[in-house]
């Protein structure tokens, strides 16, 4: 996607510090996405544990975006030492980094079979061949969700009689939160690049705000007409005829089509069932969790800082940005980062294979 007229993706590799001294050392760079939507920063990351920082601390968030930083955190590792020890140990290292994304698990699985089958002195190589691999097929599935997902649109606006399709989406599934195109975002842009008329209603996203901070900031770069509300305006909007749609993304969806995805989406797929709206999750096919069933007892929901719940950081009226406390010093906050929303309430799920019903899903992908 376009940042100020110029193309970037949120991942890639260049030459690091030590390049003057050997060529063959590589550095990631990242965009720092803590930093936006005040900032615009490209970090370096130049060893498998600044990696793992990078994955706890959300600089790099969303689920097909943490698969591939995963597969490039394993190049690195590698870029170190190929040994075998190492190897198991930095998959382990990064498998610990962010437990309900089941994207990381899949490529850090991957990077390890295809590394462990090869000789030490191969890894190098291979290692930053395979991440890169990795990286490209995202952005191939993503394209094609967005296709997909366009097709989609353009029904829902034919059947309209609107001249405008309103659609709702919750967090940051858009080009951030992957290699490029986004997952949720994906038909979005495919329309808006057709020349459809579309509306995206921004759901805040407390308490990290991804919403407000990440998918408005998007949608604004590639001129998306788009309007943020509250997490609570939802329902509202569905009430009143304002939401023809809502596509989300995803961390995990099972088997079965149950979907997990930011905290705040099941709630969601409440209002837009009540309210007849059809309501979708994008997702590319690594995101789902062909293993598990019951999205509900078999998923484990990541427990995030309780600060992120009791502090807000914003840009103050000096320019600085700053973090201010909302609730009182005594009260306690928790913080469940995701929800499980059962595939009873959702309309169908868009992958690269196309649009599916949840029971459907294993189907789809025989």
């Amino acid at each position: 996607m376009k940042i100020d007229e110029k193309y970037y993706r949120t991942i890639w590799p260049t030459h690091g510090a030590e390049a003057h001294k050997n060529d063959a050392m590589l550095a990631v760079e990242i965009i720092d996405q803590t930093m936006l939507p005040h900032r615009f920063e490209i970090k370096a990351v130049h060893c498998l544990e600044e990696m793992v920082t990078a994955i706890k601390t959300m600089q790099v968030r969303g689920a097909p975006l943490i698969g591939a930083a995963a597969a490039y955190g394993m190049a690195l590792a590698v870029q170190s030492d190929a040994s075998d020890i190492h190897l198991e140990k930095s998959a382990q290292a990064l498998l610990l980094s962010r437990p309900t994304a089941v994207n990381l698990r899949w490529a850090v699985n991957r990077m390890h079979q295809h590394l462990a089958a090869l000789p030490s002195e191969a890894r190098h190589s291979a290692a930053w061949q395979e991440a890169a691999l990795i990286c490209e097929e995202d952005v191939q599935m993503n394209h094609a969700i967005g296709q997909h997902g366009l097709a989609l649109i353009q029904s829902a606006l034919a059947k309209s009689n609107k001249n405008t399709l309103n659609i709702l989406t919750h967090c940051n599934a858009g080009w951030l939160a992957t290699v490029d195109w986004g997952t949720a975002l994906a038909p979005v842009y495919a329309a808006h690049d057709a020349g459809l008329n579309v509306h995206v209603w921004v759901d805040e996203t407390r308490p990290r705000n991804q919403g407000a901070s990440l998918t408005a900031w998007e949608l604004g770069q590639h001129g998306v007409p788009h309007t943020v509300i509250s997490d609570n305006a939802g329902g509202h909007l569905m009430q009143h005829g304002q939401v023809d749609m809502v596509i989300v993304g995803a961390d995990r969806v099972t088997s079965t089509g149950d979907v997990c995805n930011k905290i705040g989406t099941y709630l969601k797929a409440l209002a837009a069932f009540d309210n007849q709206v059809p309501f979708y999750a994008a997702v590319p096919s690594p995101t789902i969790d062909w293993t598990i069933q019951d999205g509900l007892s078999d998923i484990e929901i990541e427990m995030r800082d309780a600060d992120e719940v009791s502090y807000m950081s914003g840009l103050a009226s000096d320019g600085t940005v700053q973090s201010v406390r909302v609730t009182p010093a005594h009260s306690h906050a928790l913080n469940p980062a995701f929800d499980v929303t059962p595939a009873r309430f959702v309309t169908g799920i868009i992958t690269e294979r196309g649009v599916t019903t949840p029971s459907r899903l294993k189907q789809r992908f025989e």
